[in-house]
């Protein structure tokens, strides 16, 4: 049996007597591919500034494998393995594609030392198979602000992936995508199946069908219900609170 890479503990967080997340308890796999789903304000986006150290929990306890990391710091949990993708993206957008691959690779956080020192050949390599993973090998020397709105966001990932997080938290992926891109994107997360644990909070439930392993369904922030994608489909309190009578299309 595979290890637990994130275990949440009734976790919440209360703004001014409202509980954005109350009381969330979540086992993920290491290995795991785990989509949230939910309307708008069920917690999901918190949940995930919870992991990740952007916001600081009330109640609850959050591990990434046997360490406590409630409340570290948002720099602290990210050099312990777990990167986070936002749903807009950020790179810099003044230099190359494979500019801002090299920087992400670096051991050292100082952007302006990194522009100034080389990188080590399996770095090098490991730049050359990102940039494939992510299907932007003929646009290495392209200026990243020069990319498709597609391009930015697989760029923005390939800078997670090249920091070989353990946990990689993946907010609205494919938000504003086309759905060619749409595609592409699952293809490159479904890539990522088993080398990373990956967390995706996603709308577009076609993406979802493709991608998930395991779904955890969340409303008013709690969990509602978990599952793979026929139980969620048929779970009648997921239909009457989000997906309405049609279910996951």
């Amino acid at each position: 049996m595979s290890a637990a890479a994130l275990t949440i503990d009734g976790l919440g967080v209360d703004f001014s007597g409202f509980k954005a997340v109350d009381g969330v308890s979540i086992v993920i796999e290491e290995g795991e591919m785990r989509c949230l789903l939910g309307a708008n304000g069920a917690g999901k986006t918190t949940l995930m500034d919870l992991i990740s150290g952007k916001t600081q929990s009330t109640n609850g306890r959050i591990f990434l494998y046997d360490t406590n990391i409630t409340n570290w710091p948002e720099y602290q949990i990210a050099r312990h393995g777990v990167g986070r993708k936002f749903q807009i993206p950020s790179v810099f957008k003044e230099l190359s594609v494979r500019r801002n691959l090299e920087i992400a690779s670096f051991p050292s956080p100082k952007v302006l030392s990194n522009l100034t020192i080389g990188l080590a050949k399996k770095s090098q390599y490991r730049v050359d198979e990102v940039l494939e993973i992510i299907g932007l090998e003929r646009d290495a020397r392209r200026l990243a602000g020069s990319l498709s709105h597609g391009q930015t966001q697989w760029l923005e990932l390939g800078l997670l992936i090249t920091q070989n997080p353990r946990v990689l938290l993946l907010d609205e992926p494919t938000a504003g995508m086309t759905e060619s891109e749409t595609f592409r994107t699952a293809e490159i997360i479904k890539s990522l199946k088993g080398q990373h644990t990956i967390v995706v909070v996603e709308h577009d439930m076609g993406f979802v069908r493709e991608v998930a392993e395991r779904i955890t369904v969340m409303h008013l922030g709690q969990v509602l219900a978990e599952g793979n994608i026929r139980e969620i489909e048929n779970n009648e309190k997921v239909r009457q609170a989000y997906l309405g009578s049609k279910g996951i299309s």
